[in-house]
């Protein structure tokens, strides 16, 4: 016969009671309605930063300033980040509805009102000034490089004037738009001139083309820069000079409509 192997008895597992901490060591319990405090940030505070001082009991937390902010005013952005476009006048009535002065900090609209009836009446007349500049071989296409052409011109012209140079911009364009030109009309084969008035969108279209080819043709064989002959071209303009290339096309034009009315 085996012998009968003995089986091991297992001893009872004592079960370990949780060590309970005396009443002085565990947290009270927060009341009904009461916050729990808050966590302290263990987040290290950049030097220099401002901190507000606590605030006493009952009172309002005091608002740190914040040094070094510039004021910007998001409903009139300055031209160019300079040229303000509050205060400027029209005098003008005619072309009042038609010198678009919308704020705009970089006049460059990326041909939004391009093919659209009446679309550039919407453009701004900064951006306009830069999209007739585009006009000899230099410049054709070249979009940066007139816009840099007119922040200078206008820097010129504000340095001479010690006036904002979008309001000398538009008395430029009151003083150098006709108010008369001639057609031609046919009389049994016979064309015969005679004056009529400009209507007031092409009286501003002329002041703005006779102004930039005035510019540009100032600047060839000369050592002015474009920039320069631009701002002798819009101040001489705005003076009514008759050495200004847009003021004596003006006077040419309204000369030959008085004798063909």
């Amino acid at each position: 016969m085996p012998e009968d192997k003995e089986t091991p008895v297992q001893e009872p597992v004592k079960e370990e009671k949780p060590v309970e901490k005396p009443a002085a060591e565990q947290p009270a319990p927060a009341a009904e309605g009461e916050k729990k405090a808050p966590r302290r940030s263990r987040r290290k505070k950049p030097e220099g930063e401002a901190v507000a001082p606590a605030p006493a009991e009952g009172k309002a937390p005091e608002t740190v300033p914040v040094l070094d902010k510039m004021e910007f005013d998001f409903q009139y952005p300055p031209l160019f980040g300079k040229w303000d476009w509050k205060g400027l006048n029209v005098a003008d009535i005619s072309l009042k509805n038609y010198i678009n002065l919308d704020p705009i900090i970089v006049p460059h609209v990326g041909g939004k009102y391009a093919n659209k009836p009446f679309g550039k009446h919407k453009m701004n007349i900064v951006e306009r000034l830069i999209n007739n500049m585009m006009r000899t071989e230099h410049t054709t296409g070249n979009k940066a490089k007139t816009y840099k052409v007119v922040r200078q011109a206008f820097e010129m012209i504000n340095q001479r004037t010690k006036k904002n140079p979008i309001q000398v911009f538009i008395e430029a364009l009151e003083v150098a738009a006709p108010k008369e030109e001639v057609t031609r009309l046919k009389y049994g084969g016979i064309s015969v001139p005679k004056a009529v008035d400009v209507a007031a969108s092409r009286r501003l279209d002329v002041a703005i083309r006779n102004i930039c080819k005035g510019a540009t043709t100032a600047s060839r064989k000369n050592k002015k820069r474009l920039q320069q002959c631009l701002a002798d071209e819009i101040m001489k303009a705005a003076a009514g000079d008759m050495q200004s290339h847009a003021i004596s096309k003006k006077d040419e034009i309204e000369r030959i409509a008085a004798s063909a009315r």
